[in-house]
């Protein structure tokens, strides 16, 4: 694929490496995939755009209004996660990509922190916004402790500094291997305004200093 502009931002890997003071950052792979690839979200299982958690056999393959979102916000910068079932409340800080092309991952002195790419999309513009935070760091559980609870319906949102207040609902959550992390699905372009919430999952590698998979909720405003 061919790269875009410098003011293009990348597609960054999930978070990766999120003990503090154990090593390990946010890996950046491949590069531009989130604004100049227009394609069809999805995995080897589902060929189609809408996650497999939202469908039901003998579905139809229209979409309803509720699955094809709410009408998308202009560019805003986000300023506080509200997840109230898993007792979120947490302000944002934006993460960028180093001179190293590494992702930074937010700050793990405070555990109650979350993290946008500041290059891509913010929450609630039409695209895949990426929002990351620790599971936990080397002294104490973190923001994203429990993001794991999250299931398909349920909603979150996001405070805007216009203002506005996004709100999302869960499609999907899963669970991938590092090494074979679907980096178009999750950060490939789309039509209408969704959100990737990316922590640590799995188990802790002391060797690597760093967990085994990644867990990602895919979300979209409403």
């Amino acid at each position: 694929m061919t790269a875009g502009p410098p003011s293009t931002p990348p597609a960054e890997r999930a978070t990766d490496g999120q003990h503090a003071g154990r090593g390990g950052r946010l890996t950046l792979w491949g590069v531009a995939i989130i604004i100049i690839a227009v394609s069809v979200f999805g995995d080897h299982q589902q060929p189609d755009s809408t996650p497999q958690a939202s469908r039901s056999p003998g579905s139809s393959t229209a979409l309803t209004d509720t699955q094809r979102g709410a009408r998308p916000l202009p560019r805003s910068a986000p300023i506080r996660l509200l997840i109230p079932s898993i007792s979120v409340d947490a302000p944002f800080t934006s993460l960028s990509v180093s001179d190293t092309g590494q992702l930074e991952p937010p700050p793990a002195a405070d555990t109650n922190l979350v993290g946008w790419y500041a290059k891509g999309v913010t929450p609630g513009e039409v695209g895949a916004a990426i929002i990351a935070g620790h599971v936990d760091t080397a002294t104490s559980a973190a923001v994203f402790a429990e993001l794991y609870e999250l299931r398909p319906g349920d909603r979150f949102s996001v405070d805007r500094a216009d203002g506005r207040k996004a709100e999302f609902v869960v499609d999907d959550t899963e669970t991938f291997p590092k090494d074979d992390f679907p980096d178009t699905r999750v950060y490939a372009d789309t039509e209408r305004p969704e959100v990737r919430l990316i922590t640590c999952a799995g188990d802790y590698d002391h060797s690597v200093k760093d967990y085994t998979e990644n867990l990602v909720v895919f979300a979209h405003l409403v």
